[in-house]
């Protein structure tokens, strides 16, 4: 299993060109094998991008999320997960979700697909770009 981001959720869903040939390949390697997951934050994350029309969709939001969740094991937010979250060296990014989404794959011990540079010039958290 892998976890990704709210931008690879994005892409994936709309413009998948758009993702490396890495991410791709990893993403249809996990679906094969034991699925793709997100943090319940990108859940969020997602409802708030398309709320404030930041990201445009073809259907309501609750249809949107509604079919996210379909496609995607959705992780919780554990003590655990929240106490990793704050444990982030200050080369990881100060942004609350990049951190409960980065500490979720550190807890579940999974590769994170991200282009985010910054989480993935931290070296904390295993990632795929």
């Amino acid at each position: 299993m892998i976890l990704l981001d709210t931008q690879a959720v994005l892409w994936l869903a709309q413009v998948p060109e758009m993702l490396t040939e890495d991410a791709t390949e990893a993403i249809s390697e996990a679906r094969r094998r034991n699925g793709v997951a997100i943090s319940d934050k990108t859940l969020w994350e997602l409802a708030m991008l398309i709320s404030r029309k930041r990201v445009g969709v073809k259907t309501s939001l609750r249809d949107f999320l509604h079919e996210v969740e379909r496609h995607f094991t959705v992780l919780p937010i554990t003590g655990e997960v929240a106490e990793r979250a704050v444990q982030f060296t200050e080369r990881y990014p100060k942004d609350p979700t990049d951190r409960i989404i980065g500490a979720t794959a550190v807890i579940h011990g999974l590769q994170l697909v991200t282009s985010d540079k910054l989480i993935r010039a931290s070296g904390e958290v295993d990632c795929i770009w």
